[in-house]
């Protein structure tokens, strides 16, 4: 089985590693939660931790509330904001929020998508590939790029770099394929029914109450792995709560 080591700047890097968090829906909103105990555990450990901007336009609705870790005195305002201060109280961070669409102009060593259609994963594949990966520091080198998803009952994620990694003297596996390079099939996904739930009742019947979560659990796992282990022998998952069942992404 081949396997993946990470980027020595995440395990000994001279700032902050650079996180962008894009879409703060119902995955989204529960790997922030995550992502705020990876960073309190990294910096409990000596390592400088995270510095997360969470990108997402859009406004707590009724429908958010009960699935989505949003309460009535959210609502109408808006989710990367409401988020981000919650956790900056709770935690005592600095997380930067942004009331608008993510763009790939925005530099990070790690990109985080929970955004609920194909169409918004294959433009962001075509914008990285005309985007230099390298800025002027390495707060700004773009390294990986992880992509959580789900259905009704099913959900995926997948771990992809966007920069050839070093892998010492080793014979570790360099680059892994992000998700629409690995599932070339989702640009010709029609999206269905995609618009937003005007009640909980309306977006239950989309998405199962505990499908988030689980995929927020995998995604996470991964990024925990990349710091506390310094590799990877898989890089994604399926995962489906009807059956429950998960199948790894074996890094090949």
């Amino acid at each position: 089985m081949a396997t993946h080591y990470t980027h020595p700047y995440l395990l000994n890097p001279e700032h902050k590693i650079t996180v962008d968090l894009v879409g703060l829906g119902g995955t989204g909103c529960q790997a922030l939660t995550k992502l705020a105990c990876i960073n309190s555990a990294l910096i409990g450990t000596g390592h400088p931790g995270l510095h997360l901007t969470a990108w997402d336009p859009d406004s707590v609705s009724p429908a958010n509330m009960g699935r989505q870790l949003f309460s009535s005195a959210d609502l109408g305002q808006n989710k990367a904001t409401v988020l981000i201060t919650r956790i900056n109280r709770f935690f005592g961070f600095e997380w930067e929020a942004m009331a608008e669409p993510y763009t790939v102009k925005h530099r990070s060593n790690i990109l985080i998508t929970c955004v609920d259609i194909a169409r918004a994963r294959v433009k962001i594949a075509e914008r990285l590939k005309t985007t230099k990966k390298r800025g002027q520091g390495p707060y700004d080198m773009m390294l990986y790029w992880l992509d959580m998803g789900n259905l009704q009952t099913t959900g995926q994620v997948i771990l992809g770099t966007l920069d050839r990694i070093p892998q010492g003297k080793t014979a570790g596996k360099a680059t892994l394929p992000n998700v629409v390079r690995k599932f070339p099939q989702i640009k010709r996904i029609k999206e269905k029914d995609q618009g937003p739930s005007c009640s909980l009742a309306d977006a239950l019947e989309k998405q199962d109450l505990f499908i988030n979560p689980t995929v927020a659990d995998f995604g996470c796992g991964l990024i925990w792995k990349l710091f506390r282990e310094g590799q990877l022998r898989f890089h994604g998952a399926f995962i489906n709560l009807q059956t429950y069942s998960v199948n790894p992404i074996k890094i090949s």
